[in-house]
């Protein structure tokens, strides 16, 4: 089909002069976020972004699955069980995308996956610190975890914190006293 074959005038109330405003590109930073997948292998390995993608958007829903723990964990402590139940909602839903998300990996073969693994080094999804740090407000607390991040001080100091800070699941127990 032709572009003139395909042409339709914008409705008046469209916005397109950006000059001056806030677009939907600026607003969530795609620049960075879309220059954020640099693989490593050489040659470029087809399938290595795939797997970026997959646990760079992983990294993101962990953030957001934090973000709603610690927002349920403080509204149980403040006794509103209505916002704590509704985070904890959420992330039940969070949680169902980030497992169906991993059947798109599933297409990378063990093969395929191979070809590029030895240009990661001892990187691992193992090291994931958010996934720490959703595992210790959840109330599953291993402190011998802390020795994985002594490397990254901001990591570390943060599953620090929630070590010793209470878990979801004591806030939820203690609003029921």
């Amino acid at each position: 089909m032709s572009v003139e074959a395909n042409t339709r005038k914008i409705e008046k109330s469209v916005v397109t002069d950006f000059s001056d405003r806030m677009s939907y590109g600026s607003y969530l930073d795609l620049d960075t976020l879309l220059s954020a997948q640099k693989p490593v292998s050489t040659p470029e390995h087809h399938d290595e972004l795939l797997f970026i993608i997959q646990h760079q958007t992983t990294e993101l829903w962990l953030k957001l699955v934090l973000h709603e723990t610690l927002a349920a964990r403080a509204a149980f402590d403040a006794d509103d069980i209505g916002t704590a139940l509704k985070c904890v909602a959420r992330v039940k839903h969070i949680q169902k995308t980030l497992t169906e998300q991993w059947s798109v990996l599933a297409t990378l073969t063990p093969t395929e996956y191979s070809q590029f693994r030895d240009f990661l080094g001892n990187s691992s999804g193992f090291q994931s610190y958010q996934y720490r740090a959703v595992e210790f407000v959840l109330g599953n607390k291993n402190a011998g975890m802390l020795t994985v991040f002594e490397s990254d001080p901001a990591a570390h100091e943060l599953l620090s914190t929630l070590l010793r800070e209470p878990s979801l699941y004591d806030a939820f127990w203690r609003s029921l006293a």
